[in-house]
């Protein structure tokens, strides 16, 4: 199998028509950089009146409220349509390094206001972070009003601080447990419930207001803190020391290898000692430069065994059907609300993966077991079927297939799709095939 073909399955979205996807680790990187340069949708600003806009029509009886949940909707849309343009029309690594982070820090839209929130902590703190290093991404991840509010670290108050003595209100542990036990160490490393409170004590002060993240002194609880062996804070705790402790966390050697193993897992889905111990030696000498870590991972070997042991999830599957049949940003953006709602929304639900909404803190599965189930293979098909009806006055099925696939393809669906009674099921079999499946 030719590296172009792999490189277009496994580091992007799939082939396209006249796409012709990088297989040397600079350019796929540097594509990246672009990828990580583009600007967000609306600003945080515009989010938070929204947000205002709907929380007020909420007060002023059923019309205005569903009025509000109605412009609320179409928000949604236009951010979904957002993140499928942005992977239909990139050249492939970029857009699967937002994925990944955004699934490695998950945030869960439960609710109006962080189905708001999610698609900006994807679009501010993960993007462009992407091409950066490890301990700026935690630290602007760490101070999203979205995981701020997923994680509940907005009701987290020192008890010894003033707020927490005059309002009797106590700590929250759940992000300090999960920036431990998700986002870096990872369940596997050398941290103890100790270390959990403590962190927490010190995340005190981080909070939100309707304006954004805010450091709020007075329900900081007083330090020192000493997480993993070492001492954070003091009389009176500020960002730094926050800041400090995080980039501390990110450059641990549990941090490096819990890292690697997961770049590892999720792009080739192999288990091997050796290669995640040279990923996670590369992070720690270059002090966690992702591009680094990027790099040494594409330009082994191993990175380009041909065979495809990962899982399309439902998102990328819908994705790269779109860019094999040659979708561009205005068709993405040309695409009818009620297809949206069916097409997208309604199948990825029905696949087993509703968009912005993972089922906790440690997101989507990454076992290829999970999604290849009868219920999931069955929306699949249904899926293929509909959307091969809609393409297939302007696809010669033999031809999408060699778009979609290459030489991915095996002899047998070749023989198949040739062999198709109809222009539908001929592009239906490309679809549901193991081959485009798998990546």
């Amino acid at each position: 199998m030719q590296r172009q073909t792999i490189s277009a399955i496994r580091y992007g979205y799939g082939l396209g028509p006249g796409h012709q996807p990088a297989t040397d680790a600079g350019t796929m990187i540097d594509a990246a950089r672009k990828t990580a340069q583009l600007a967000p949708r609306v600003t945080l600003a515009e989010r938070a009146k929204q947000i205002a806009a709907y929380r007020e029509a909420r007060q002023m009886g059923d019309d205005a409220r569903k009025a509000a949940q109605r412009k609320l909707r179409g928000e949604g849309m236009h951010d979904v349509r957002a993140l499928l343009s942005m992977a239909v029309t990139d050249p492939g690594f970029g857009a699967r390094l937002v994925s990944f982070w955004s699934d490695h820090f998950t945030v869960a839209a439960n609710g109006p206001l962080l189905r708001m929130l999610v698609p900006d902590f994807i679009e501010r703190a993960i993007r462009p972070h992407i091409t950066g290093s490890l301990p700026e991404m935690l630290r602007t991840v760490a101070t999203h009003p979205a995981m701020l509010i997923y994680l509940n670290q907005v009701q987290s108050v020192g008890p010894n601080s003033r707020a927490g003595q005059r309002q009797d209100r106590g700590l929250n542990e759940n992000l300090a447990r999960e920036i431990l036990e998700l986002h870096t160490l990872g369940v596997t490393g050398r941290y103890s419930q100790s270390d959990v409170r403590s962190l927490a004590e010190l995340l005190t002060g981080l909070s939100a207001s309707r304006y954004g993240f805010q450091f709020r002194q007075g329900i900081s609880e007083p330090g020192p803190h000493t997480v993993l062996g070492k001492s954070y804070g003091g009389r009176q705790a500020t960002l730094e020391h926050i800041e400090d402790a995080l980039t501390d966390i990110a450059l641990h050697p549990d941090t490096a290898r819990h890292l690697a193993g997961k770049l590892v897992t999720h792009f080739i889905g192999i288990e091997d000692d050796a290669f995640v111990t040279r990923l996670a030696d590369v992070y720690l000498t270059s002090k966690g430069d992702l591009p680094s870590l990027y790099a040494a991972m594409l330009e082994d070997s191993r990175a380009w065994q041909p065979s495809f042991l990962k899982a399309k999830l439902p998102f990328d599957f819908i994705t790269s059907a779109l860019k094999a049949a040659g979708a561009g940003a205005n068709d993405i953006a040309n695409i009818k609300p009620s297809d949206l709602r069916t097409g997208v929304f309604g199948a990825m639900q029905l696949m087993g993966q509703p968009i912005f909404q993972p089922p906790g803190p440690d997101g989507w599965d990454e076992n290829p077991d999970a999604w290849i189930t009868p219920p999931g293979l069955a929306a699949r098909i249904r899926w293929a079927a509909a959307f091969a009806e809609r393409i297939e006055a302007t696809h010669d099925p033999r031809l999408f297939l060699e778009t979609a696939l290459a030489d991915a393809a095996s002899p047998v669906l070749k023989f198949a799709v040739g062999g198709s009674e109809s222009r539908v099921e001929g592009i239906a079999l490309t679809l549901v095939s193991p081959e485009f499946n798998r990546r």
